[in-house]
């Protein structure tokens, strides 16, 4: 399973196919075959960034059909706690991130999830948590 971050999902839901540049046509073609095999995974929190900001109301209901579609986990108090715990050891490491992200990362290790991002925050918390990062092909 790939839990699926913010910025793959803007892309694929809130911008037009013919403004996509080449990189991005291949990262949303990637989260289409996920939808596909059924792997693709969100968790509220990203749920509420993507739908964040959308400013016109047509649009914002299509996005929230759209993303019905996708069960969530239910996060437990050991998923924060664990988030809260992550956070903390990437700070050691001189490694900051956002309650939202460090939380993705509890969500995915304790699931055994892959996470599917352009954010590269995550890629420096892979350099010292257990986290596996999905790469579009």
């Amino acid at each position: 399973m790939v839990l699926v971050d913010t910025p793959i999902w803007s892309l694929a839901l809130r911008r037009s196919v013919s403004a996509l540049n080449p990189r991005e046509q291949i990262l949303t073609a990637a989260l289409r075959e996920l939808i596909r095999d059924r792997r693709a995974r969100i968790i509220g929190p990203v749920r509420q960034e993507l739908l964040s900001g959308i400013r016109l109301e047509t649009m914002f209901q299509q996005v929230c059909e759209q993303l019905r579609a996708f069960d969530e986990p239910i996060l437990e108090a050991a998923d924060y706690e664990d988030a809260a715990h992550t956070h903390n050891y990437c700070r050691t490491r001189g490694i900051a991130g956002s309650p939202t992200d460090f939380l993705i990362c509890a969500a995915a290790i304790r699931r055994d999830w892959q996470i599917f991002s352009t954010d590269h925050d995550f890629t420096r918390y892979a350099s010292v948590i257990p986290l596996r990062l999905y790469q579009a092909n």
